[in-house]
């Protein structure tokens, strides 16, 4: 009996990695075919008219740009599912870091007549890869700037309790409908209030995948009064 529920799951779970993949490599497909069609209009457009020909290197180099930071990106997730350790690992202090990566995405939210404001409790030393911890923190606390509403504030929180490091960043934005906030986690996930427009929707799954290959875990909510928040707990 344990044998045959043993069994199960594990069919179950290949299943899953089956389906998984086959949506990843549509939504690959998808993704990719947009940039090229530019690129292919592009080159048409420069044969047809080479007065134009400034303008259209321009496009052509802006599209060349976006496909390599989409193939990036989609090997930073394939190295986190095949399990890979690549990543140097550092002994770092995850407060200062999330303090300096804060302080540099405020200096974009004022750009664009927003606010970040961060605070930062306690010592938390932890070996860690660092690009991955790194990646991580960025793609939410900018995730946070970018759809909070022009005029507001992020709030960004570290802080350490139970031998765990937490990092807490609040936005006002349009939040998310309740039923997707798993969902978001997930390779090109589109929401209708407008997260992950404007990206290739990669950055929440390579901040999960990060967070999981150190044993911690990352997770969603809408906030009181409008917005979202993300909360990363990883352990020190």
């Amino acid at each position: 009996a344990d044998l045959g529920g043993d069994f199960d799951r594990m069919a179950h779970q290949i299943q899953s990695l089956v389906g998984a993949q086959r949506r990843l490599l549509h939504d690959v497909s998808h993704e990719l075919r947009s940039p090229l069609a530019r690129l292919q209009a592009a080159i048409g457009l420069a044969r047809q008219d080479p007065a134009k020909l400034e303008a259209t290197l321009d496009r052509i180099e802006r599209e060349a740009g976006r496909l390599d930071e989409l193939v990036g990106q989609l090997l930073t997730i394939a190295r986190l599912d095949a399990g890979t350790r690549d990543s140097r690992v550092e002994r770092i202090e995850l407060v200062d870091l999330a303090a300096a990566i804060a302080d540099d995405a405020r200096f974009e939210a004022r750009a664009h007549g927003r606010e970040l404001v961060f605070e930062g409790q306690g010592e938390a030393e932890a070996e860690v890869r660092i690009e991955l911890v790194q990646r991580a923190f960025e793609n939410v606390i900018r995730n946070g700037v970018k759809y909070t509403a022009e005029g507001s504030s992020v709030s960004v929180v570290a802080s350490v309790a139970g031998g765990q490091f937490v990092l807490r960043v609040a936005d006002r934005g349009p939040g998310v409908p309740e039923a997707d906030l798993e969902a978001i986690f997930e390779p090109f996930y589109r929401s209708a209030s407008g997260l992950g427009a404007g990206g290739f929707g990669l950055g929440l799954a390579i901040a999960r995948r990060a967070v999981a290959a150190h044993g911690g875990r990352i997770h969603a909510a809408n906030r009181e009064g409008g917005g979202l928040v993300m909360e990363i707990v990883l352990p020190v």
